[in-house]
Parts: structure tokens; C-alpha cells; sequence
């Protein structure tokens, strides 16, 4: 009898093979806007980055790819967001072919069930809630880009020579559709949780990732949809089914829906609060004033979207807020979703179990008891990210050392986390050091407990081992 092949291997696998295609494709030589192949090491980065929906790039998008490039990002960002297996057993299941009982299995591994009931049905959802909420918000911000194109077409600012389009043939026609690509790029980078940007001025200085949306930080109108984007796409769609099946009434829905619902909107509040009063009250240096839009957007997209309105490389003369995002950053967005991070879920439910064990009892929550192996599970995640976070900074810094710890570690954090902000030090970075970023990024968007749960060799049963040992106590603390 054949060896069945370990599902996380397969889902392993699969981004893998995504990430190395990605490589292959953005290496090309057309795929840059200077003709010339932009380096394996930077296409693997670049490629890593885009189906982790990190947002970390060695490369200015904006000005350095072409539009096959961007293309090629994009589709990258949306295989990473809902992952290759997902996609594909929606198109096969499009197109009538069955999904075995196996396929099934392998959905559930890659969806984070507990069932393999109803999943074919689950995943049609998923592709068609995501790809609907973009393209909804693809026309809300078509306008904001039209009026950002026309205003630097103008004057002449818009970068758009280097790929070969020049100020006289940038007709009504040209910045409609042009305005229509840049909304939809930027749809998939902010639901996806991405934080790619090819909407800045390419002349800028590289502040984050990229250039960042700095310059939009004023247009209530694309702030407010990109951090809708954002949310929407960091809850989960197990959320999004649980609620509208449930017919949106509170009573009914699960202990997953009611933990992430309650744990981000804390998240958001108190984060956008201290953010906002660290920022302006307890700043070092020539730092500037943060406005309450900006520590709001700030608070979202620390959550593993990327995207920045403020200048993060301040964060070294905001210390507070430093540790704010640090925090943020690694709590990330909620299982299933398009984010990463140890999710919000792990949180809550640490917190509870922390809360329970010192008054002497067992976790529960809204009438309902937290298995054991659930808070076992929380601890383990929440352990295992801060060791791998821990050693990436040594390693990082021990090759790099002038790079700053602060500055590492807040490369590190946002590379595991998936979330893509940086203080402007990714295109510092050296050979061995953008290697290991891609290897955190890769770790951190698999999550650390699909690695590790390659090594259960009883992934076919959800028994026990037949043999029960002697308890025998150890002494903690």
C-alpha cells in the first residue's frame, strides 16, 4: 500500500511552487523596465513577499516593473491571499469535476477546519466574497486615481516615462484606464493585506516597503476604503459565512466569529488610541505630529497590511509606539483570512486561559468551555513565533550589525508577521540577509504550526497513542 503524502507537505508545496514561478516570471527581462533581468535573489524576494502578502520589497514596484510585472504581482498577491489549493478546487468544482474525499482533507489542512463537511461549498464563498469586495472597491477608488493621475500627469510628475508612456500620449482615454489598473492593483494589495503600492511618485525616497501611500495620507476617501479593505480581508471568511448564515444575530454565532469581531475591534480602538498619544506626547527628537487619521490607518495596517501614511522610519525617535506595532504587528489578523501574524484568535484565547488559571478554574467563554488543547495550542504558536523572531534577529544582526537592533527587529517582526512595514532597511539588506527574510516570510505566512505539524505521523487519526504513561510532576517557576 502506497504512502500517503502528509497534507501540509502538499500545501508546503504548493506556495513553493507559486513563489519559484513568481521568480521565474519577475527575473524576465520584460518584466523590468529597464530590459534587464532584476536578479534571481531580488525576483525570489519580490516573489516571496507578493504570495506571503508581505509587502516587503528590495524594488521600487512603481517604476521598476512593467505593467507584466505588476500583472504578475497581482496574481501573485491574490494565489497567496486565498492560497493556490483554495483557488484551484474552486475552478475544478466550476468546472463539475469531483473532489475527493482526500482533496477534502487537504482542503480542511489548508483552511484550518475541523471538518471536512460542507468545504466545496465554503470555498466557492471565499472566491466569490474576496474577488467581490475588490472589485466593489476597485470602482470606489477608481476616481481618487483619476484625479491623483491627471493631477501628475500635469505636472509632469507621474513616472510614467520610465516604462515607455510619455507625458503627450497620456490622453482622457489612457488615464481612465490606467487610473482603472492602479484602483485595481491597489484593491488586491489592501484586501489581501499586501501593502504593494505602484501609486508613488517613483522619484520619492524609499520611507517603507516602498514608497508607501504617504502622499494620500490627507484623501479621507482612499484611507477609509483601504483600511476597509484591509479589515475585511484580515477577519476570515470562516467570519463572513458564520455571520451571514447565522443570520447576523449575535446569540447565534460561533465562539471563533465572537473572539475575532470582539478581539479586532479592541485592537483597532486601543491601538489607534495609544498610537495617537505616544505619537504626539511621548515622541523623542524632531519626530512629526501624527494625526488621528494616520494613528487609526496606522493601528489597521500594522495588522499585517503594509501599507503606511506616516514616515515609519521615525519609529526609532517614538519608542513607545515602536513597542505598539512590534505588538500589533505579531497578534496580526484572524485565521483563514488573507493576514498573518499568530492571529487574533491565539490572543484571545491566551488571554482567557491566562485569566482562568489564576483563579483556579477551567477557560470558558460566553457559556461555552475552551478545550485545553486549544489554550496548549495558543501558548505553543504564540512561543514558537517569538523564538523564531528572536533567533531572525540574531542571525539578521550578527551579519548585519550596523543595521541597528531596533531597526531588525522591526524587519524581522513585520517579515514573520507578513505585515511588510519597515524602517528602511529591506533594501540594506544583503544577499544572506534577504535570504533569511525570505525564509521568515515563508514560515510566517505557512504559519509555524503547518511546519511543525509535518511531523505528525498521525495526521490520518485524531486518536491518542494506546500507551499511558505514569504522570509525574515537575517543578514550574
Amino acid at each position: 500500500m502506497a504512502k500517503k503524502i502528509h497534507p501540509y507537505v502538499y500545501i508546503i508545496l504548493t506556495f513553493v511552487g507559486v513563489i519559484l514561478i513568481g521568480t521565474l516570471l519577475l527575473s524576465m527581462p520584460f518584466a523590468s523596465t529597464n530590459n534587464q533581468s532584476i536578479g534571481f535573489i531580488d525576483a525570489l524576494f519580490t516573489a516571496t513577499s507578493a504570495t506571503c502578502v508581505t509587502g516587503l520589497t528590495v524594488r521600487n514596484i512603481a517604476s521598476e516593473f512593467t505593467l507584466f510585472g505588476k500583472i504578475v504581482m497581482i496574481l501573485l498577491m491574490e494565489v497567496g491571499g486565498l492560497s493556490f489549493i483554495t483557488i484551484t478546487v474552486f475552478f475544478f468544482t466550476i468546472g463539475g469535476a469531483r473532489i475527493g474525499i482526500s482533496n477534502r482533507f487537504l482542503l480542511r489542512e489548508a483552511l484550518n477546519q475541523s471538518s471536512v463537511e460542507g468545504l466545496v461549498s465554503l470555498v466557492r464563498k471565499i472566491v466569490l466574497i474576496s474577488f467581490s469586495i475588490q472589485l466593489v472597491f476597485v470602482f470606489i477608488n477608481w476616481f481618487p486615481f483619476y484625479q491623483y493621475l491627471e493631477y501628475q500627469i500635469g505636472n509632469g510628475e507621474t513616472g510614467l516615462e520610465s516604462i515607455g508612456i510619455m507625458r503627450l500620449e497620456c490622453d482622457n482615454s489612457f488615464k481612465l484606464s490606467y487610473s482603472f489598473f492602479l484602483s485595481l492593483f491597489h484593491a488586491s494589495a489592501s484586501f489581501n493585506n499586501a501593502g504593494f503600492d505602484i501609486i508613488s511618485d517613483s522619484s520619492m525616497t524609499i520611507l517603507s516597503s516602498t514608497s508607501n501611500v504617504i502622499p494620500f495620507s490627507s484623501i479621507v476617501l482612499l484611507n477609509s476604503s483601504t483600511m476597509a479593505m484591509i479589515v475585511l480581508g484580515s477577519l476570515g471568511f470562516v467570519v463572513y459565512d458564520d455571520v451571514v448564515r447565522k443570520k447576523f444575530r449575535w446569540s447565534y454565532f460561533s465562539l471563533h466569529t465572537k473572539f475575532v469581531l470582539i478581539t479586532t475591534l479592541i485592537l483597532i480602538i486601543f491601538g489607534t488610541l495609544f498610537i495617537w498619544l505616544s505619537a504626539n506626547f511621548a515622541k523623542a527628537g524632531d519626530a512629526e505630529q501624527m494625526n488621528f487619521m494616520e494613528a487609526l490607518f496606522t493601528s489597521i495596517t500594522c495588522r499585517t497590511a503594509g501599507f503606511a501614511t506616516y514616515d515609519m522610519s521615525q519609529m526609532s525617535m517614538l519608542p513607545i509606539t515602536y513597542i505598539i506595532c512590534i505588538f500589533l504587528m505579531l497578534i496580526g489578523a484572524s485565521p483563514c483570512s488573507t493576514g498573518g501574524g499568530v492571529k487574533t484568535t491565539t490572543l484571545a484565547v491566551t488571554a482567557i486561559a491566562i485569566y482562568y488559571y489564576v483563579r483556579g478554574k477551567k477557560a470558558t467563554a460566553f457559556k461555552r468551555r475552551i478545550d485545553d488543547t486549544q489554550s496548549a495550542k495558543a501558548f505553543v504558536l504564540l512561543v514558537v513565533a517569538i523564538i523564531i523572531v528572536f533567533i531572525g534577529t540574531i542571525i539578521v544582526l550578527a551579519i548585519q550589525p550596523y543595521l541597528g537592533f531596533e531597526k531588525v527587529l522591526f524587519e524581522v517582526v513585520s517579515a514573520f508577521s507578513t505585515t511588510g512595514l519597515s524602517m528602511g532597511i529591506t533594501s540594506s539588506l544583503n544577499v544572506i540577509n534577504r535570504i533569511i527574510i525570505v525564509v521568515i516570510m515563508f514560515f510566517g505566512r505557512l504559519g509555524p504550526l503547518t511546519i511543525m505539524g509535518v511531523l505528525n505521523k498521525n495526521w490520518m487519526s485524531n486518536a491518542f497513542e494506546d500507551i499511558q504513561y505514569v504522570k509525574e510532576n515537575v517543578m514550574i517557576g
